[in-house]
């Protein structure tokens, strides 16, 4: 039988100092599924993700990705091997258009023999292109980011991590310090990254998001991994007690 997960984290540990951030931790994201991750400030949720991200590098364990073992050891070969990371605070450039922001690091020009200028037609249809793909409330593609509202930024920021073939999206917090109608379209795209077969991982801090859009809920506590639940079979009350005190009354987690 074919693996069903995408990724595969296996007895992940990371220390930094005489703090040890993470501790044995195993890890599985499936194909095409919204997996949520929860645990309080000191759960290492970050750190994991860094690891997977390449931002830092395990002290102990293995990543496999589609079945095979990887050595992740930059941000930018964990864009090559396609697991994109949307952070909380968009990652994005201001003075800029929503075309620019999109392409930003991966322009398309007409290369050095024409002196390395844009192609802001084609950049700005191929952005139209995603934002329509992904259904985001975009209509001008020259609009400048910082006349985008909270969710729009938010929006523009998911569509630049998948534009380039994504197989993997990280979301950090995608719906803090959003009003709640854009929290509503946050998590419509989040969804619509399922429907494109796009597996996340979904951090956050708001369990109703997380009962909104996951398929599975993984809880950290103190670098460690406290069970695994899948949504239909859980409540948030129990979530809550995982997190904080790592209490089920789920004897067979």
């Amino acid at each position: 039988m074919e693996n069903e997960n995408i990724v595969e984290m296996n007895n992940i540990s990371k220390s930094f100092g005489g703090l040890q951030a993470l501790i044995k931790v195993n890890l599985e994201l499936r194909y095409n599924e919204i997996l949520g991750l929860v645990g309080d400030n000191a759960a290492g949720k970050s750190t994991l993700m860094k690891i997977l991200t390449g931002a830092y590098q395990a002290d102990e364990g293995k990543v496999f990705f589609e079945g095979r073992e990887v050595h992740i050891t930059s941000p930018r070969l964990s864009k090559q091997f396609g697991i994109e990371m949307v952070y909380q605070n968009f990652s994005l450039c201001p003075n800029l258009d929503v075309a620019g922001n999109l392409f930003l690091g991966r322009e398309v020009t007409l290369g050095r023999v024409f002196g390395g200028f844009l192609r802001k037609k084609r950049m700005e249809r191929k952005a139209l292109e995603v934002l329509h793909r992904l259904k985001i409330d975009i209509k001008n593609p020259r609009t400048r980011i910082d006349r985008l509202s909270g969710g729009q930024q938010q929006a523009v920021a998911v569509g630049k991590a998948t534009s380039f073939n994504a197989k993997v999206v990280i979301m950090d917090e995608p719906t803090a310090n959003l009003a709640l109608k854009e929290i509503d379209k946050v998590l419509e795209l989040t969804l619509r990254l399922k429907d494109h077969g796009i597996a996340t991982i979904f951090i956050t801090h708001r369990l109703e998001d997380v009962f909104m859009v996951s398929d599975r809920i993984f809880v950290l506590k103190g670098g460690q991994k406290v069970a695994v639940k899948e949504k239909a079979k859980t409540t948030k009350n129990e979530i809550v007690k995982l997190m904080f005190m790592g209490l089920t009354h789920d004897k067979t987690k």
